[in-house]
C-alpha cells in the first residue's frame, strides 16, 4: 500500500464482499457446537488480509481491517446505527463517513481473559469460514498462510487463543464459558452471550503480544465433567495445567494444540 498526499492510503490488492448474510444455526443440544450450518457475513478475496506494508512509510506493517468496500459515502451513512450489513462488516454498530462525526466507526467488542485480567477485543477476520461466522468476522483465507505453533518464539507472528468447546452453560451460571454457551445462552437483549475465551499475553501484560491469534480448541473430557472439574478458566497457565493433567484435550479427545486457524483480534482494553 502507498500513502497519498491527502493522507489516504491506496491499496494494490485485496477486496472484501460484504453482501453475504451471516448465518449460524446451533447444533442439537447438548452439543450446540459445532453449528449445524453457518455462513460468514463477509468474504475476503484470495489476496485479502487486514495486514498491509506501507511502502513509502518506512515499510512498516499495519493492521487495517476493511469494514466497507467499493461503496459511496452516502451508501454507508449509518451514524445513528440501523446498519445495512450487506454493505459493511457485521461488527459495525455505527459508521459515519462524513459530517460532524466523520471518519468514525463503532465496532462491537467481546470480553476475554488474559492471565486472570478481564479485557476486551474486536474480532475482524478469520482464516476459517466457521470461525468467521461465529465471530461475526470476515472470512479471509489468506490469513491461513501465517505460520502457527510457535507462540512465545522470538519471531512468532501469533499469540495463542484458547476457546473451550463444551464449557459450562446457563445464562445465570457464573462459571459459564465456551462455544456451547455462546450458541445457546441468550442475554436479556435477545443477543447471544459471549464465549469468554482465554488468551495468552496482551499489551501491558506481555512483550510478545500479537493481534493474530493461533486458535487452540479445548474440550473438557467426560471424566472431568463427571468429577465436577469443568469450570470457567481465566488464565493461560491454569488452562494448560488442565491440559497437562488430561482434563482438557483437543476435540474428541485428540491431543491439545493448534488447529491451524488464525483470527485477527486486536485487543482494545484491559480492565485490571
Amino acid at each position: 500500500a502507498w500513502l497519498q498526499e491527502d493522507g489516504s492510503i491506496q491499496f494494490e490488492q485485496g477486496a472484501v464482499d460484504f453482501s453475504p448474510e451471516r448465518v449460524v444455526v446451533p447444533g442439537d443440544a447438548p452439543n450446540f457446537f459445532p453449528p449445524a450450518s453457518f455462513q460468514a457475513g463477509s468474504k475476503g478475496g484470495p489476496r485479502y488480509t487486514p495486514l498491509f506494508r506501507l511502502e513509502n512509510g518506512g515499510k512498516h506493517i499495519y493492521n487495517a481491517p476493511v469494514v466497507a468496500f467499493d461503496v459511496e459515502e452516502d451508501e454507508i451513512d449509518f451514524c445513528d446505527g440501523d446498519v445495512d450489513y450487506s454493505k459493511v462488516h457485521d461488527r459495525v454498530l455505527s459508521i459515519c463517513p462524513d459530517g460532524e462525526r466523520g471518519g468514525t466507526v463503532t465496532l462491537q467488542m467481546t470480553p476475554i481473559f488474559s492471565f486472570a485480567k478481564p479485557s476486551a477485543y474486536i474480532s475482524t477476520e478469520a482464516s476459517d469460514p466457521m470461525v468467521a461466522a461465529l465471530d461475526s468476522g470476515t472470512h479471509a483465507p489468506a490469513l491461513g498462510d501465517t505460520v502457527v505453533g510457535f507462540d512465545d518464539g522470538a519471531f512468532s507472528a501469533v499469540e495463542r487463543l484458547f476457546p473451550i468447546a463444551n464449557g459450562p452453560t446457563g445464562v445465570d451460571n457464573p462459571q459459564r464459558q465456551g462455544l456451547n454457551s455462546a450458541l445457546s445462552d441468550v442475554g436479556e437483549d435477545g443477543k447471544p452471550l459471549p464465549p469468554v475465551h482465554v488468551i495468552g499475553g496482551l499489551p501491558t501484560v506481555a512483550l510478545d503480544y500479537s493481534p493474530l491469534w493461533d486458535l487452540n480448541l479445548g474440550e473438557w473430557s467426560q471424566e472431568a465433567i463427571d468429577k465436577g472439574y469443568r469450570s470457567r478458566l481465566i488464565d493461560e497457565f491454569q488452562l494448560l495445567g488442565m491440559v497437562e493433567q488430561g482434563w482438557l484435550t483437543g476435540p474428541d479427545g485428540a491431543p491439545f494444540g493448534s488447529t491451524g486457524i488464525v483470527v485477527n483480534c486486536p485487543i482494545v482494553m484491559r480492565f485490571l
